[in-house]
């Protein structure tokens, strides 16, 4: 399938306008091992055949599988005005709006999403969205370094392994020390953690709820991380904030997230949001750049790029970060889905995802020979224990149709029967009860 806009009398004088005879001697200078083997491309096909051919292969990459498949990035429900209002012209183009001439409208977007970002995570300032969930947590670990001035970052294991691995790629090069606390099931080992922080610390980096889905209050470590004078770093998931205490209600100093789970579709794996919210003191030492509100010459309510951290714009010994990059149109499709829900249906959302991965715990646990880990509270994910190795049980799974979850063994040592399972308010009470159902008869055979 082909579409040259140029006609044949105009290709020839292209052709000649550069001095050469033919396409063929435009190509010349590339030796022959390294051509296509023709350039003789096929007739172009209609627009019916095309779109039905296009529509062939995309059908290729719907997948009609039941997930019950979390690990970090989850399967919500997107309500269709955010496609609607995302995909007007005025927001779906390919210009990055970081610039200061960037329009009003971006503009108040960008606000207003910085606005919901810290209603959400209760802190005082964030910025304009960056790269992911997990360049945000190692944009919030170089600000923790860059304002104590040390050199030691403890990580808690319980953060997403995902995460974990980007912050020491990022850092690779760089003179850090890390220490990681071993993984538990349940909730932060504080006794690990704890015997870790001193002067030297920088950060402290924990997840809620951890990658096994548990949730945690982590007042008490905030306290003795402060006691330190360690700044404390918190990934959270941003629906389970619908029901569960806030990093600010927790006296964290950085709290970062992955937004997809706020209206952006998985598409095997991005474009996706990142979200860092500070406390006001840090707020100039943040990456990236925020949108301030402003009055004009004729005190008409407007709005301005405040804080602009990047190298364009700032010496460059300065600039705080140069892999910030605003991800603008997914924090749009995030206001919006947040705008959409309110308050209100945060939390309703949030309780329907807890109550389905509640009841799903109490129909999984019914199955003979399977364990569900209850060491500690957990949101809309738990962890399974199998009589069967994980990998196995999901190629059998995916078979009958239900992807069944995240095998643990595969980045953790020793938990090769482990399978951390995912429910979202997509996943009806059918699809739980078929899910067990099938996942005795796989089990069984």
């Amino acid at each position: 399938m082909t579409y040259v806009p140029h006609t044949p009398d105009e290709e020839r004088a292209m052709l000649r306008d550069i001095g050469v005879a033919s396409r063929a001697d435009l190509f010349a200078a590339v030796r022959p091992e390294h051509r296509a083997r023709s350039f003789n491309l096929p007739e172009g096909k209609s627009e019916y055949e095309v779109t039905g051919q296009l529509g062939r292969l995309a059908d290729k990459n719907y997948s009609r599988l039941v997930s019950f498949v979390g690990a970090g990035f989850y399967d919500h429900d997107i309500p269709a005005a955010v496609d609607a209002l995302a995909g007007r012209s005025e927001f779906a183009t390919a210009y990055t709006p970081y610039q200061p001439e960037c329009s009003q409208g971006w503009l108040q977007a960008i606000f207003e999403f910085q606005t919901v970002i810290c209603e959400l995570t209760g802190m005082d300032a964030a910025n304009a969205s960056l790269y992911d969930g997990g360049t945000a947590l190692y944009e919030a670990a170089m600000l923790a370094v860059r304002h104590t001035g040390r050199r030691r970052i403890v990580v808690d294991s319980g953060v997403n392994f995902i995460y974990r691995a980007m912050l020491y790629t990022y850092t690779s090069n760089l003179d850090l020390e890390f220490v990681e606390t071993p993984v538990v099931h349940g909730q932060a080992c504080r006794a690990d953690i704890l015997r870790h922080l001193n002067g030297d610390t920088a950060a402290l980096i924990l997840q809620n709820p951890n990658f096994f889905g548990a949730v945690d209050d982590h007042t008490d470590l905030v306290e003795r991380a402060h006691d330190a004078g360690a700044l404390v770093i918190q990934s959270v998931y941003p629906v389970a904030l619908g029901m569960l205490r806030t990093p600010g209600e927790m006296g964290v100093d950085i709290a970062t997230g992955e937004g997809q789970s706020l209206g952006i579709p998985l598409s095997f794996g991005g474009p996706y949001l990142g979200f860092m919210a500070v406390r006001d003191f840090l707020m100039r030492r943040m990456p990236g750049r925020i949108v301030g509100e402003t009055t004009d010459a004729h005190g008409r309510r407007g709005f301005v790029l405040t804080l602009q951290a990047r190298e364009q714009h700032i010496r460059r010994e300065k600039a705080t970060s140069n892999i910030c990059s605003n991800e603008a149109l997914c924090a749009l499709r995030a206001t919006v889905y947040l705008s959409l829900l309110g308050r209100d249906g945060l939390r309703e959302l949030a309780e329907l995802n807890y109550r389905k991965a509640e009841f799903a715990k109490q129909v999984i646990s019914r199955i003979p020979g399977v364990e569900v880990k209850r060491s500690s509270p957990t949101f809309n994910e738990f962890t399974v224990v199998l009589p069967k190795h994980a990998d196995e049980v999901i190629g059998r799974m995916i078979d009958t149709g239900y992807a069944p979850g995240f095998p643990l063994g595969r980045f953790y040592p020793g938990l090769d029967n482990y399978l951390l399972v995912n429910v979202t308010e997509k996943r009806t009470k059918e699809d739980i009860a078929t899910f067990a159902e099938r996942l005795e008869g796989v089990l069984c055979d």
